[in-house]
């Protein structure tokens, strides 16, 4: 009887521990590291639109053009206002084969491209406590409460791009 019931305790605990993200849920909280070290959370970017960029460093190109769009609607069209907004990339170090230094390094340059905080999750662990894809490049959208209002599992497709981008321009 002990066994079982210590089985089913120990269960219950995993699902505790892992929630997988649904679009209309509340996202939650996180700490991660930057390249120097420096701890972000959520709340780093407190009251605005939050876009979490969950990359395999060997997929960090995948939904390059997402972003280029992105970048576009803030720098040429005005669409999104910087002081509204903030996408941000974790690097998800434990799904590639590349040396952590070189992982910082690539974080380097799409940070100084994008004008952007990248962090770096080294044992995977927001990968499994959201339950996203691995091997891949996740991209979250959260409003200004961190209501996940976007989650796009893998390559964006047009229309995903196209919704991705009016609901971070809705949320503002």
């Amino acid at each position: 009887m002990k066994s079982i019931l210590g089985i089913i305790l120990f269960c219950f605990s995993i699902l505790i521990s892992q929630t997988s993200l649904v679009v209309g849920m509340k996202a939650p909280e996180w700490q991660l590291p930057d390249a120097d070290g420096s701890l972000f959370t959520m709340d780093s970017w407190e009251g605005i639109v939050l876009q979490i960029n969950y990359v395999d460093p060997d997929e960090s190109e995948m939904n390059e053009e997402f972003n280029d769009r992105v970048k576009k609607a803030i720098d040429i069209d005005s669409l999104i206002v910087r002081d509204s907004y903030k996408g941000i990339g974790i690097a998800d170090c434990a799904s590639s084969w590349k040396p952590d230094f070189l992982i910082r390094a690539i974080g380097g340059k799409k940070a100084k491209k994008f004008d952007t905080t990248v962090l770096f999750d080294f044992d995977a662990a927001l990968r499994d406590r959201w339950n996203l894809q691995e091997d891949s490049y996740n991209v979250i959208i959260l409003d200004r409460e961190r209501i996940v209002r976007g989650l796009y599992k893998g390559k964006m497709t047009e229309a995903d791009m196209k919704e991705a981008l009016q609901s971070i321009i809705a949320l503002q």
